[in-house]
């Protein structure tokens, strides 16, 4: 059940990661950002998506360790789009949330999946 909420949520993030990504290009704001930004953002859901489908346990843990590093790296963006004022303070505190969650759940299913493989 963790996963499909964690597909669900990671989904609406990367809707969200689209729309900031839109408004930067179309403000012409944190250019280089913005593309780092989707990339990465949009990345944590694929990959939680493929790691359902793996081929192993392993797979799946491998899968999920990306997602993890890409919503790190993800949250790097959002503070730097913050710090550089590119984004407002209740866009970076609710962005941040959001990622933050992901990353929670992310460590708990590998936790899970990592603690049922011994």
């Amino acid at each position: 059940m963790k996963e499909n909420i964690l597909i669900d949520k990671s989904i609406v993030f990367a809707a969200r990661i689209v729309k900031l990504h839109d408004y930067l290009i179309k403000n012409k704001k944190g250019l280089t950002i913005a593309k780092q930004l989707i990339r990465s953002g949009t990345s944590i859901g694929a990959n939680i998506n493929e790691a359902n489908y793996g081929q192993s346990p392993a797979d799946f843990i491998t899968k999920m360790h990306i997602a993890l590093k890409e919503t790190a790296e993800t949250e790097y963006w959002i503070k730097l789009l913050h710090l550089s004022e590119y984004i407002d303070d209740k866009m970076f505190d609710s962005l941040l949330a959001d990622c933050l969650e992901l990353k929670r759940i992310l460590v708990a299913s590998l936790n899970t999946a990592k603690n049922n493989q011994k």
